[in-house]
């Protein structure tokens, strides 16, 4: 009998992944579903960036292998992009990585950088990629707790008081997910601060910072921050682009290099219309975030108003493409939310698959239209 690898032993499928079969029986079955579950925009991407992929598919050697870097003009966007929006400089040729979707990237900069007997922090609530990755390579987590009483920003009193001798990578996203809490850059300060007193890689997962933010912030522009971080982006959220599977890594060259040596064994380059769809993409005015972010926000007073329908208590100054919610519930958020898909045929995101710290939540997302969220009010 052919065993499968133990590496396998402590990884389930992605919750999402089985649960959106789940939810597609249902459909199937003529349910009227409403989707308030996952971040996947439903709005389009720009017209203009549409075109140029339509546009380049009939260019001389649009269809052959491309560089592993991407090509110097896709490059070159990201640091005009990064220069007009961030105020901050990147060297095209050298301290950016055009990657197949960030998360590709969450398991390259794992690759790259971890030795067998390394550790990982991770935040509890968070991404649950970084830890099934890190468990997939067969690194320790070590987990660092977030809770609404600090804001879902670690405690760095906590973490210094943990035993850090081994770790070599920690795991931050902000603005946050699924909380939607933000960071601002005095924290980012204290952050790289802390990884350059301990000597750990600083990973900031950043695809959210145009989503309902006022002031977008990388933490690249910190005094010191190159040498002990990397910053992960993407198209998907901001651009409305997630099944482009559009991202990129920034951060120093020797970094670049490394995380390189890993993605160039494993993938064989971007299909180059997606490039030109994305240098399009980014070349945007910031009146495309303006348009889409009043679209966001109609959806999110709603989402807060279906919340309230719920007696659920949220926080009105969060970011990103989510609500985050405390139920008012004996049952737990699993529970509690399958109750939902099934009496109401609504479908929200159980807080618990984020993290023991995130059980008591729930998360609403805002990725469908005002029609539907109104119809989840008036089913409530």
């Amino acid at each position: 009998m052919i065993k499968f690898s133990q590496r396998l032993d402590n990884i389930s499928e992605y919750y999402f992944s089985s649960k959106l079969r789940e939810v597609k029986y249902l459909i199937d079955s003529g349910k009227d579903i409403i989707n308030l579950g996952i971040g996947s925009p439903d709005l389009s991407p720009p017209k203009m960036a549409i075109e140029k992929l339509k546009e380049s598919l009939d260019k001389k050697g649009a269809h052959k292998y491309q560089s592993y870097t991407g090509v110097s003009t896709y490059r070159k966007q990201i640091s005009k992009f990064y220069k007009l929006h961030y105020n901050c400089d990147l060297d095209f040729e050298s301290e950016i990585l055009p990657l197949i979707g960030s998360k590709e990237g969450i398991f390259h900069i794992s690759m790259s950088f971890l030795s067998e007997n390394d550790k990982v922090l991770i935040p509890n609530p968070g991404y649950p990629t970084y830890s099934s990755i890190t468990k997939l390579i067969g690194n320790e987590i070590i987990y660092y707790d977030l809770n609404e009483k600090n804001n879902w920003l670690p405690n760095f009193k906590q973490l210094n008081n943990l035993d850090l001798s081994n770790v070599k990578i920690m795991w931050v996203n902000y603005p946050h997910m699924p909380t939607g809490a933000t960071a601002s850059i005095s924290y980012f300060v204290e952050l790289v601060n802390f990884a350059r007193e301990n000597n750990i890689l600083i990973v900031n997962d950043n695809p959210y910072s145009f989503i309902l933010s006022e002031k977008p912030l990388t933490i690249m522009n910190v005094e010191g921050a190159r040498d002990v971080c990397i910053e992960l982006n993407s198209l998907s959220k901001s651009f409305n682009m997630a099944g482009w599977r559009l991202g990129f890594a920034v951060g120093k060259s020797d970094f670049i290099l490394n995380i390189l040596k890993v993605k160039s064994n494993i993938d064989s380059g971007m299909f180059y219309p997606l490039q030109m769809g994305a240098i399009s993409a980014l070349s945007q005015s910031k009146d495309w975030f303006l348009n889409l972010n009043d679209e966001y926000s109609k959806r999110r007073n709603l989402v807060w108003k279906l919340a309230d329908k719920l007696n659920c208590r949220y926080s009105k100054t969060s970011s990103g493409m989510f609500v985050w919610a405390k139920i008012n519930s004996i049952k737990n958020s699993k529970e509690y939310i399958d109750d939902l898909l099934y009496e109401k045929g609504i479908f929200i995101a159980p807080g618990s698959i984020f993290g023991s710290n995130g059980e008591g939540y729930v998360r609403f997302s805002l990725c469908n239209s005002e029609s539907n969220i109104k119809k989840a009010i008036e089913r409530i």
